[in-house]
């Protein structure tokens, strides 16, 4: 697959915000201004959101892909709190797994985020897998080693064709970058990018990983995004906190209809 087939992608993480109460009305507002072609558009509210998201979604019948921000390892059982790929049925087609906040706050290893992928997949769900560096890995030049680990311990157990089949998409979040003040810049997200399409190439994808989205996912802004897609290798936004404002939304998602009608236009 060449990159101009490659999806042009934009999720909104809504984290730890919204309720059932207020979160239909945003998810409309959000879509109704980034209604623009050639770009996927996904929003990720809270789990006890997701009801009110999809309702309010098809009342406005727009074409935005619901998802959710985690998901459990094991089908059933024993684990309060939790939920199973099995329970999302119906509430999500997508699921982000490996975000550095569970990292970070949740302990999750590249082991759990595996099996987190393989039930995702199994349950049909399109996954976002995200992957990259703290601050003093970066500091010390491990950039590339870390996020070629982070994805070897997370995809090596998976079939790469079921992995394709579910239309994987990555997310380099460089942690480093988010909510403190720094920023990366386009070529350091293009750099990465390369390291992880030449990873998922060592691990077996076809054509060296070249049909795998990456999106870029470090305190994504409307002012910021035209600096990463510009770049021939990223594929879209992870958008964090700026997804809770629909301005900024319509106005990431409008430059990445920019880079998505230039790749129509080549292809």
């Amino acid at each position: 697959m060449i990159r101009g087939m490659r999806d042009v992608i934009v999720a909104a993480n809504w984290k730890m915000h919204t309720t059932p109460a207020d979160a239909g009305e945003l998810a409309r507002s959000i879509a109704s201004r980034t209604r623009v072609p050639g770009v996927l558009r996904v929003i990720c509210p809270p789990f006890v959101s997701l009801v009110a998201v999809a309702a309010a979604l098809t009342e406005l019948d727009a074409d935005v892909g619901i998802g959710a921000q985690n998901v459990h390892h094991e089908l059933q059982g024993a684990y309060t709190g939790e939920v199973s790929a099995a329970m999302l049925a119906g509430l999500a087609t997508w699921v982000i797994i490996g975000h550095s906040e569970r990292r970070r706050d949740a302990g999750e290893t590249d082991e759990l985020i595996g099996k987190k992928l393989g039930r995702a997949v199994e349950a049909g769900l399109r996954p976002i897998l995200c992957v990259g560096e703290q601050l003093q890995q970066r500091e010390t030049g491990q950039q590339s080693e870390v996020v070629q680990r982070q994805l070897r311990g997370a995809l090596g157990n998976l079939e790469p064709a079921r992995l394709v089949a579910a239309a994987l998409v990555i997310a380099y979040e460089p942690v480093w970058a988010i909510g403190t003040g720094l920023t990366a810049s386009g070529a350091d997200a293009a750099a990465m990018a390369g390291v992880i399409r030449e990873t998922l190439g060592e691990l077996g994808f076809p054509d060296g990983g070249e049909g795998i989205p990456v999106l870029y996912g470090g305190s994504v802004t409307s002012a910021a995004i035209g600096e990463f897609m510009a770049e021939p290798s990223i594929d879209g936004a992870l958008v964090g906190g700026a997804s809770l404002k629909p301005d900024e939304m319509a106005g990431i998602v409008a430059r990445a209809g920019v880079t998505a009608a230039a790749r129509g236009s080549t292809e």
